[in-house]
């Protein structure tokens, strides 16, 4: 099993940054894809971005070039950093990790946390 733990939600004014953080423990494979989803009311969950162990990132069109995502492989973190934020950036974020396996890729997500953009 993997748990993920996040922090960092809150509520940012429009055109302001803000940084998630996501600590993973328990039965984590050497080869995993650490990534956050979002889901805002209404709308199905979507892929914000993502990083594997090996660096490979992949982003959402939306956010490309406004957020990065960090990890550090030591620790089993990742950070999502945001800027230039926007009112379409509200949703709760999920944290979710990979694990690249044998047999196939298993999922874990996070309880997520809570992000709002205002005016």
């Amino acid at each position: 099993q993997v748990q993920l733990v996040e922090s960092g939600g809150g509520l940012v004014q429009a055109g302001g940054s803000l940084r998630l953080s996501c600590a993973a423990s328990g039965s984590i494979s050497s080869t995993n894809v650490m990534g956050w989803f979002r889901q805002a009311p209404g709308k199905q969950r979507e892929l914000v971005a993502n990083i594997a162990t090996d660096g490979t990132t992949n982003y959402a069109a939306s956010v490309k070039g406004r957020f990065t995502i960090p990890r550090n492989n030591a620790k089993n973190t990742v950070d999502l950093q945001m800027n230039s934020l926007k009112l379409e950036d509200t949703a709760v974020y999920y944290c979710n990790l990979t694990n690249m396996l044998p047999g196939g890729a298993y999922i874990y997500w996070g309880q997520g946390t809570q992000f709002t953009v205002s005016t």
